[in-house]
């Protein structure tokens, strides 16, 4: 017995839909801003506008204290998708990004980082 074909409502909500990156991010594959996958991030208190997208808003609720790596995970969207709406939200000034280290970090700035990720591991 073949199943039945239908072309009702029901049919079209239970596909899975997919959405190109780049419809997302209006075609941008590259941020203004430098955005490290371990960089942590700081939600600032602000109103957010209206110029902010649904798919930058979703990013905007779970980044607070995460990483960009963990922000892509959570809301399920590749990170160079998450790294473009990351840079718009710093843009507008409704997140900051927590220094990370580099090369020329000094001991304290090191010694800060290591408190920080301890922190975190605690607070879990």
């Amino acid at each position: 017995m073949a199943p039945a074909e239908s072309d009702g409502p029901e049919d079209e909500v239970s596909r899975p839909r997919f959405v190109r990156p780049y419809t997302i991010t209006s075609g941008r594959t590259h941020s203004v801003v430098d955005l490290p996958m371990e960089a942590t991030l700081r939600v600032e208190p602000a109103q957010v506008g209206a110029d902010v997208s649904a798919s930058a808003l979703q990013v905007l609720e779970v980044c607070d204290r995460r990483s960009v790596a963990e922000c892509a995970a959570l809301v399920k969207m590749p990170i160079g998708v998450v790294r473009v709406l990351l840079g718009d939200l710093v843009e507008h000034g409704y997140i900051r990004v927590q220094a990370t280290i580099t090369d020329d970090s000094s001991k304290d700035e090191r010694i800060e980082l290591i408190e920080r990720t301890l922190r975190g591991l605690r607070s879990y």
